[in-house]
Order: structure tokens, then C-alpha cells, then sequence
């Protein structure tokens, strides 16, 4: 019992490196600023 217990902790610590992974990849600072123009903001 303990054994599935292990592997859905597991599976779960990869879910959540998986989403925080893709969420911050790209972005030198973490979250973008809210003052970016994003693309509705230029008209």
C-alpha cells in the first residue's frame, strides 16, 4: 500500500515541477510586470 502511496507523491511532484517548469521558463525575472504592453494595450 505504501509503494502507491510513493509512486502518487511521485506523479504529483512531477506534475507540479512540469507546470512550474513551463510557467516560468523563458522569463529572466519570473512573473511579467503588469506595466507590459501586452497586446491589446497598444491601441
Amino acid at each position: 500500500m505504501w509503494v502507491v502511496i510513493l509512486e502518487m507523491l511521485l506523479a504529483l511532484a512531477l506534475l507540479l515541477f512540469i507546470v512550474w517548469w513551463t510557467m516560468f521558463s523563458g522569463r529572466r525575472r519570473g512573473e511579467r510586470g503588469d506595466d507590459d504592453n501586452g497586446p491589446d494595450q497598444g491601441r
